[in-house]
């Protein structure tokens, strides 16, 4: 009745929980900086960027079970976080200083 779990999907799951959590925290430090008021923009946007970041943890999440096996949405993801954190890295110590 019940069928199995297929083994790749734990790696996926995994992948785009932990991966994709960091992914999306990068992107909404992104969206901080970069978006329409920059990083000390009046009226505060947290509330807005805290939603974001849950969405899109969502579809990052979502995504990752496109990826053929798990071993691949681990590096796709991993070199996405490593691009992500480096542009964040970037505007928070180079172009907003």
């Amino acid at each position: 009745m019940a069928e199995r779990i297929r083994p790749d999907w734990w790696g996926k799951a995994s992948a785009g929980a932990i991966l994709g959590l960091g992914l999306a925290l990068a992107l909404i430090g992104l969206y901080a900086y970069l978006g329409p008021g920059g990083i000390n923009a009046p009226g505060g946007r947290y509330s807005l960027m805290r939603y974001l970041e849950a969405l899109v943890w969502i579809v990052v999440f979502g995504f990752c079970f496109l990826f053929r096996s798990g071993r691949a949405a681990w590096a796709w993801l991993a070199a996405a976080n490593l691009i992500a954190f480096a542009a964040l890295f970037a505007c928070r110590f180079y172009f907003f200083v």
